[in-house]
């Protein structure tokens, strides 16, 4: 029995579980709690040492990062979904988003969202109680990234951010002006990824992804929503949307 230990179906815990789902393979997910720190408890680090979710446990093998769960679900359990190109310049087409949405877009956009809506779990408890937590989590530039959320990012900070989640929604529009899915004519795991960060973008980052200046963005977000797996996903396991203060839309 796989199982699956996750978020839930948003950021990084999406990309494994929608790939799960596309393929049809039964698995058992446990859902942890960011608000609690779940994945900074001792439990949870004998399993992923870092403390961080997803992670895959296929008999007693652990397989963490998002991408690398997946690449390995694919070749580990070959499906009739396939969910890479069969060429070698498709898979690296393919690659090539994986890569960049891991490496650029995903860090941009995460930024924001916990300025937005993880600093409001960051304040929630006292300065004993939030330093205690801190004091659990294994990698210093995440107990950095805490502490910063709970004080408020600097606005240099937010800008350059905002500034790089701007090229990454043109980087995406351009693309998919030229083809439906992002590696071609395939629907791959590069669009899998890059969906689980772009998903919600029309609501987070209205001025940004709309009608007007994103079309073919947005065509690519709807269609994937649509297929019976994401739909299956979504009922099943269910997003607790943390939306930001009317007042932060925009920070």
């Amino acid at each position: 029995m796989l199982t699956l230990y996750s978020f839930g179906p948003g950021a990084n815990s999406l990309k494994p579980l929608l790939t799960l789902y596309e393929k049809g393979l039964e698995f058992e997910g446990v859902r942890l709690n960011p608000a609690k720190f779940e994945h900074h408890e001792d439990w949870f680090k004998a399993i992923n040492p870092r403390g961080q979710v997803p992670a895959l446990v296929d008999d007693g093998r652990v397989i963490t990062e998002s991408t690398v769960i997946c690449e390995y679900l694919e070749d580990e359990y070959p499906t009739a979904a396939k969910l890479r190109p069969d060429d070698s310049y498709g898979r690296a087409q393919m690659r090539v988003w994986t890569k960049w949405v891991d490496e650029y877009f995903c860090w941009c956009v995460s930024t924001i969202g916990w300025e937005r809506m993880i600093k409001h779990m960051a304040r929630a408890i006292s300065d004993e109680e939030f330093e205690e937590k801190v004091k659990r989590i294994p990698i210093p530039e995440q107990r950095t990234k805490w502490r910063s959320a709970r004080n408020g990012f600097p606005q240099d900070v937010l800008d350059e951010e905002m500034r790089k989640v701007g090229v990454s929604v043109r980087r995406l529009e351009e693309r998919l002006a030229e083809s439906e899915w992002l590696a071609g004519d395939t629907y791959t795991l590069a669009d899998i990824c890059n969906f689980a960060i772009a998903n919600g973008m029309q609501l987070g980052f209205q001025e940004l992804v709309n009608e007007s200046n994103t079309p073919n963005l947005l065509r690519w977000i709807r269609q994937i929503n649509e297929r019976p797996a994401t739909k299956k996903m979504f009922a099943e396991v269910p997003m607790e949307r943390l939306q930001p203060k009317p007042a932060e839309a925009s920070a």
